[in-house]
């Protein structure tokens, strides 16, 4: 049974507390409770305002001519804006919008199901796009591609194929956040960089041909052509488009830090010869890395500490690190056991356990701390980590991350009704950890990304798809870092074998319980292609490394 604790607006009392965080949103002064990464106990009931703790109550784990459109939402759906309702200080640039799809031709094929689309330019800016429907029920059975046109240059990009395929994504079925009538089938998203034009065709499988048009790659789209009869469409086909806020100056300036200190820990790895744990030859230098020169120098968007969601996830980490950190810094190994008996208690054995890695808090990628439900919700404990691809396309630097971070986690939200971004962590390409999912990055957490396994382990998504792309070795060896820690943490071996009982899926039925590797991909839960195959193939050397990192 995961539990759910309701943070409403109270003050951490860790060292390095901010001041503007005196009181609480509601007028009363209060302490965030620091949570030990044991299983989350359920608290007594608030009774009145000033009440120096929180409530923690029981939840379930759970190329023919472009159409135009008018420039309208679709019907119950409007332009979303951070900052609508919020208090001064307290929202992050960036907004949603969505578009309704509309039939490419008003002739209907016998037996054909017809092509659906939209071709729009002058718009806001946007950097993120994905498709959704009305019924997560339903599968979209077709291609999806997508081409956008550029801000900087005012070129349109090639065609870019779509995930179509992301229902193996998500909260377990039967649990709340699965249940909720905002939740709706999508695809994966795609990161397109900062654009003001799209043009976007979904066609059903089975439709003929692709209108001459080429795509630049990518692994989202399956091949249409062939088939007798097309397959009809989801209904309430809608193009969403983010724009996640402008990343400035010192975002660069910390992923360049990130960058830097993750090389030089993958040399040192490489002198001490632990094979498996840099870059291949010329791997790590992934094409679109390098800075762009005209970062503008002023701060990066910051969550401000001063509503009671933004106080609630700040304080949740509170527990190792000083409330309102914009990033939990690297221990070494005696450091990191220090703490692990402060946070548990002493043991008789040694524990094994990974240096804690440097993580960036969802305060440091600039988290709309209002976007997301109020709350958190963990399981039990930690027994497996499961290894995802975001499937968002290669084509971002790493200083960009935070920003995709932010349309990701818009995405889930906004766009596909879950409760906060479904993944615990994320790692981009030179190899820097975020935090994902709120509520503390040493606690059990309930995330939702592996459909059918989400309870007792975590997810982790490399960002970019990794189907024909290899992953760089600075972002394997980050995910042997950070499960070294966090499975120890739980008195877990990264390169051991578990068992958890499936919620129901296309691989296992509900109840059935399945031995799987501590470090799974997630296809090893759900039949999907996620991470991608070149992913997949590291995960054997990310299990031997975290295992070496734990001193096993």
């Amino acid at each position: 049974m995961s539990k759910i604790m309701h943070m409403r607006g109270f003050l951490t009392s860790s060292p390095g507390a901010s001041p503007l965080a005196a009181c609480s949103v509601g007028a009363a002064c209060a302490v965030v409770l620091a949570l030990a990464p044991a299983p989350a106990a359920t608290a007594a009931p608030a009774t009145t305002a000033t009440t120096a703790a929180t409530a923690a109550t029981a939840a379930p784990a759970t190329t023919a001519a472009p159409a135009t459109t008018a420039a309208t939402a679709a019907p119950g759906r409007t332009e979303r804006s951070a900052g609508a309702g919020i208090p001064a200080g307290a929202g992050i640039p960036g907004s949603t919008r969505s578009l309704p799809l509309v039939p490419l031709s008003h002739e209907r094929v016998l037996g054909t199901a017809p092509e659906q689309g939209l071709y729009r330019t002058g718009l806001d800016r946007f950097a993120l796009v994905g498709v959704v429907w009305d019924d997560p029920g339903s599968e979209l059975r077709g291609r999806v591609r997508v081409r956008t046109r550029s801000t900087v240059t005012g070129e349109w990009s090639g065609w870019r194929d779509v995930e179509a395929h992301h229902a193996d994504h998500g909260a377990d079925p039967g649990t709340a956040e699965r249940s909720s009538r905002r939740v709706r089938g999508a695809t994966a998203p795609l990161w397109v960089g900062d654009s003001d034009g799209v043009d976007v065709r979904v066609r059903p499988t089975g439709t003929g041909g692709e209108s001459g048009e080429d795509s630049e790659g990518g692994e989202g789209g399956e091949d249409s052509e062939g088939g007798e009869g097309g397959t009809a469409l989801p209904s309430g086909l809608r193009l969403e488009l983010v724009d996640p806020g402008e990343d400035t100056g010192k975002a660069a300036d910390t992923a360049k830090a990130g960058q830097a200190a993750d090389k030089g820990k993958a040399g040192e790895a490489a002198d001490k010869g632990k094979a498996g744990e840099t870059a291949d030859k010329g791997e790590a230098a992934d094409k679109g890395e390098a800075l762009p020169a005209n970062l503008p120098a002023d701060d990066p968007p910051r969550t401000e500490l001063d509503t009671e969601a933004a106080i609630a996830a700040s304080g949740a980490n509170s527990d190792i690190t000083a409330f309102g950190a914009t990033e939990i810094p690297e221990l070494d190994q005696a450091a990191t056991e220090s703490e692990m008996t402060r946070l548990q208690g002493p043991s008789r054995a040694k524990p094994h356990i990974g240096p804690r890695p440097r993580i960036v808090t969802r305060r440091g990628w600039g988290a709309d701390e209002s976007l997301r439900e109020r709350g958190f919700v963990y399981t039990k404990k930690i027994k497996a980590a499961f290894v995802h691809h975001t499937a968002t396309g290669n084509k971002y630097t790493c200083a960009q991350a935070p920003s995709v971070i932010r349309g990701i986690y818009r995405y889930h939200v906004e766009s596909m009704g879950w409760r906060d971004v479904g993944y615990n962590f994320l790692v981009d390409k030179c190899g820097n950890i975020y935090e994902g999912r709120a509520g503390g990055v040493a606690k059990a957490v309930l995330g939702a990304h592996t459909l059918g396994f989400n309870s007792d382990s975590m997810g982790i998504a490399v960002i970019g798809t990794y189907g024909a792309n290899k992953p760089a070795g600075a972002a394997v060896t980050a995910v042997a870092r950070l499960t070294a820690w966090k499975l120890g943490l739980y008195g877990v071996d990264p390169s051991g074998k578990t068992y958890l009982t499936s919620a129901g899926g296309n691989l296992y039925p509900k109840g059935k319980n399945v031995r799987l590797n501590v470090i799974s991909g997630h296809r090893d839960g759900f039949a999907t292609e996620c991470p991608g195959k070149r992913l997949y193939a590291k995960l054997g050397s990310a299990r031997s490394s975290a295992s070496r990192y734990q001193g096993r």
